[in-house]
């Protein structure tokens, strides 16, 4: 039986920012260092990109309505989430804790060595503010309540099986060059969801993993992580 406009038009907003974010980083990691072009540049495009797909597309997104914020324990919660999951992301970098290495380097600093603040900007914007909506409506939302059962819309989270969850944890995993803190990530936020069943509050631990890996990124010039 085919899905509804509807179902179809749910599964694509949520597919599509994300699919067009991987696609724009992959162009930028097959482009050569030669072109005359500061590549690192693109990731700005990517996430303009994502940005204006998402804000296409809100009102798709049901699970973000005003009345699915999360309450202030649950706030609480996605904050202490969060920060584990970060100091989980800096601390699982061992060299058997990494498949391959990233696709193209992000060091926003100039021939001299300053920051570049623009570039500093548009990474920790997209990081803290537009990646982990996109994220979590694809990997959250979408794949691990589709793996579960399909329509996928119709899928309480709360009732989401643990094949469901391991599947798409797996997955995920294979998408970051880090396999080992991707699985304690996508384990937490998950978890988040299928705890409260409200999107927000994995959102809102995601942003806050960013965000703090962002600032310690920048701080220490550890710029591996991005």
């Amino acid at each position: 039986m085919p899905a509804s406009p509807a179902l179809r038009t749910a599964t694509l907003a949520r597919i599509a920012p994300f699919a067009f974010f991987i696609v724009v980083l992959a162009v930028r990691g097959e482009l050569p260092t030669d072109v005359g072009l500061d590549t690192r540049w693109i990731y700005a495009v990517a996430v303009i990109g994502v940005g204006a797909l998402l804000a296409w597309w809100w009102r798709e997104y049901g699970e973000l309505a005003a009345q699915n914020r999360p309450t202030g324990r649950e706030l609480a919660l996605a904050l202490a989430v969060g920060g584990v999951v970060f100091w989980a992301w800096i601390n699982l970098d061992a060299p058997w804790m990494r498949i391959g290495e990233p696709s193209a380097e992000f060091r926003p600093v100039d021939a001299a060595g300053n920051l570049d603040r623009p570039l500093i900007v548009f990474r920790v914007a997209g990081a803290a503010l537009v990646v982990p909506v996109m994220e979590e409506l694809f990997w959250r939302s979408f794949l691990m309540r589709w793996l579960h059962a399909a329509p996928f819309e119709g899928v309480d989270p709360r009732r989401v099986g643990p094949r469901a969850v391991v599947m798409s944890t797996f997955v995920f995993m294979l998408a970051h060059t880090q396999w080992l803190a991707a699985i304690v990530a996508g384990l937490a936020y998950a978890w988040l969801y299928i705890r409260c069943g409200k999107l927000w509050v994995a959102v809102i631990a995601h942003a806050v993993t960013n965000s703090a890996l962002a600032a310690w990124v920048v701080h220490g010039a550890h710029w591996q992580f991005w």
